[in-house]
């Protein structure tokens, strides 16, 4: 096939880093400068962006955490008047280990659920898509495990006559996020008196520290709430409805207290303690904590799986340790700079790309693939879905903080067993990795996620990245079995037709909308099972060990990727890609940037891109969608395309004020959004695909290169 010039440029830039136009310089993750000019004035770069808060608004509540913990605060600073915030931005506190199991009602045993069989190539296979007939089993496997919300810490705020303020008594001076130091900021006024306050969490610990000041303090109108609600698999986490269900057993101590929490079969503790004042139990589930002098409270809760242990650090402590965490964070990763830009876009997709940086690292950086919404509030039960893992985690490679992705990877070696379950009941080789899962990994009913596939070879992809970071023996062999294994299920899926393989049916691809019996040969996925198949071969290779003969004979006869009229095709026989199935995710665009692009052509795929870009309906997108597309323009060298897609006007293409991504109601962030823009904006700048126009300046530290 020949290669026109423009494509043989574009890949030149993909590889090495280079000026496609426009002005730009990259310092490489080793350190080395590709273009000239100072270093980045990140301290600047970040302050620049500090979310401002001047009004109760669900759509700006801030959050401290450290990706394995979370707390989200209203514009006290605090979880106050959580419900205005509850249908469209719940206040929450959440963390990796947090979750609750409704007990199974009478006679519902998981053993006895029933999967409805599919033909596939004249063969049965059981899927878990099945409701009918068995509606409370399917239900109940569905919503368990969720995760909960561990407590509430919100103001006491009595108005003169004794009833409970309400946001219009409260006068807001304005709140800000401190990005540098992960500190959140508030002042406000109530009953004519100043109130400032400073949240923070622990870099490391399930601690949350709370300092206020204000005259209030010491004349004891102000307090601080505690309260434990029952857990529940709906979006806010919390049921306060239903005291009889769970236990809250207090017991005090000089200045603190311990509190052990019982919900049905789970259990957790949280510990409290403060610089002045008193505890009181003023409900079944609920504590005030009021002071009783000075003009400063310092409060420290800490929450736990055990019970504690350790003395716990005070709130000056915490808010040091914070400060500390986040400047490292911010100095020794990755950084883009776009303030010499004269694009108009530039300022809000460098709020974007520096908001999205804190909201990962946040959520998407702990010891679990995180859920769609992260540790704010439930999404799907608070379930992780690992097709996601991609979008949430892979970015922090391109950034130079591997580390905060690889704090999840050892979850693929846990639910390994879980996993191969799955392909030996189904009659499959190796093993396959199920899509919505709790702690355990256990799939969960669907009528859609059971039959997706395109995330069985990420951990292929993330084991590439590991060896790419660290390639030594030892990291071939902590992922062998996992690539083996998993490269033999991609082989043993792959059905015969004649004298080629074919992918489906059954299957569901990456935009879900079409007959699980009608979908065959998605474009996304052919791809990407070249690249898992191709990948493990190379890794037999380095071991040392000679070619695996199933796995060649499957790349030689897996089905070529589906075009018509010198386009890609979202699947094999839908001509009618570009008109009737023009919504959903353009997946077809993953298999080229995204991925790395196993057997496409770039022109095809550049007529693809540009014709996806005119006519997908992008309202009924998802909020990856636009950084995949603008993955796809980046490899190609199409920087314009790529800026077109990142910042394409759409309600799913929304970041709210703090820089979260908004979808649809109940679902008002979207972290794989966040983490796409990323992964997306560093392979434009290895690129240089910034526009051709002059107008974007763009500098940038640290970026590493994916796949």
């Amino acid at each position: 096939m020949p290669i026109s010039r423009r494509t043989l440029l574009a890949a030149g830039a993909w590889a090495a880093g280079g000026l496609l136009g426009g002005r730009w310089l990259v310092r490489a993750a080793g350190g080395a400068e590709t273009g000239g000019g100072s270093s980045i004035d990140r301290r600047a770069l970040v302050r620049r962006h500090h979310p401002r808060v001047e009004r109760f608004d669900p759509f700006s509540a801030l959050s401290v955490g450290n990706g394995n913990f979370a707390f989200t605060a209203d514009a006290t600073g605090l979880q106050t008047f959580v419900e205005e915030y509850r249908e469209q931005f719940p206040l929450c506190t959440c963390a990796h280990w947090a979750w609750h199991t409704t007990p199974a009602p009478h006679g519902v045993r998981p053993e006895d659920f029933r999967y409805r069989q599919y033909d596939s190539h004249g063969r049965g296979v059981g899927y878990a898509t099945q409701r009918e007939g068995q509606e409370i089993l399917f239900d109940w496997l569905r919503q368990n495990p969720h995760r909960m919300h561990l407590g509430r810490v919100g103001f006491i705020l009595k108005r003169a006559d004794g009833s409970e303020a309400k946001p219009s008594d409260v006068a807001l001076a304005g709140q800000t996020l401190d990005l540098w130091t992960g500190v959140i900021a508030s002042n406000f006024q109530f009953e004519g008196r100043q109130v400032a306050v400073q949240t923070a969490c622990h870099p490391e610990l399930n601690s949350l520290a709370v300092r206020i000041v204000s005259p209030l303090v010491g004349a004891g109108k102000l307090g601080v709430r505690l309260a434990f609600p029952y857990a529940s698999p709906e979006m806010d986490m919390a049921d306060w409805n239903s005291p009889h269900k769970h236990e809250t057993r207090c017991e005090k101590s000089e200045g603190g207290a311990e509190f052990r929490r019982t919900l049905d079969g789970d259990r957790y503790w949280a510990r409290v303690k403060w610089t002045s004042g008193s505890l009181k139990q003023v409900g079944p589930h609920e504590f005030s904590i009021l002071a009783s002098r000075g003009d400063r409270l310092d409060i420290v809760v800490h929450f736990s799986p055990q019970p504690g242990a350790f003395a716990l650090p005070s709130a000056e402590q915490i808010l040091r340790a914070s400060a500390d965490h986040w400047e490292r964070f911010w100095t020794q990763g990755a950084a883009m700079d776009l303030s010499g830009s004269g694009d108009a876009r530039a300022a809000e997709l460098e709020r974007r790309i520096v908001l999205s940086q804190y909201n990962t690292a946040l959520h998407c950086a702990g010891v679990m693939p995180p859920p769609e919404t992260g540790l704010l509030f439930n999404s799907w039960y608070g379930k992780s879905h690992l097709e996601m893992h991609w979008w949430h985690g892979v970015h922090f490679a391109a950034w130079n903080r591997f580390e905060l992705f690889e704090r999840s990877l050892d979850f693929y070696q846990r639910i390994l067993p879980v996993a191969r379950q799955i392909a030996q009941r189904q009659g499959y080789d190796g093993i396959r990795w199920p899509k919505m899962v709790g702690p355990r990994g256990h799939d969960s009913p669907s009528p859609v996620g059971p039959l997706l596939i395109w995330q069985q070879p990420h951990p292929i992809y993330y084991a590439e990245l590991c060896y790419r970071r660290t390639p030594t023996k030892e990291t071939l062999e902590k992922w062998r079995g996992i690539v083996f294994e998993t490269a033999n299920f991609l082989a043993s899926f792959a059905a015969r037709e004649g004298d080629r393989l074919v992918l489906g049916p059954p299957m569901k691809a990456v935009p879900e909308n079409t007959d699980a019996m009608a979908t065959k040969n998605p474009t996304f996925e052919l791809a990407y099972w070249r690249f898992g198949l191709s990948v493990a071969q190379t890794w037999r290779e380095r071991l040392g060990m000679g070619p695996e003969a199933k796995w060649g004979d499957a790349l030689k006869r897996l089905s070529p990727l589906p075009q018509e009229d010198g386009r890609y095709l979202l699947m094999e026989g839908m001509s009618d890609t570009y008109t009737r199935w023009n919504w959903e995710h353009p997946s077809l665009l993953g298999a080229y940037g995204m991925q790395r692009g196993d057997e496409v052509d770039p022109e095809t795929m550049r007529r693809s891109l540009r014709k996806v870009l005119d006519v997908w309906q992008w309202d009924r997108c998802w909020g990856w969608d636009f950084p995949m597309a603008a993955m796809t323009a980046a490899k190609l060298g199409e920087g314009e395309l790529a800026i077109r897609a990142l910042m394409i006007d759409s309600p799913k293409n929304r970041y709210l004020p703090n820089g979260h991504v908004y979808q649809q109601p109940g679902l008002s962030a979207y972290l794989p959004a966040n983490g796409g823009l990323l992964a997306a904006v560093a392979m434009m700048a290895r690129a240089g695909a910034f526009g051709r126009d002059g107008k974007w300046a763009v500098r940038a530290e640290g970026l590493g290169r994916l796949l």
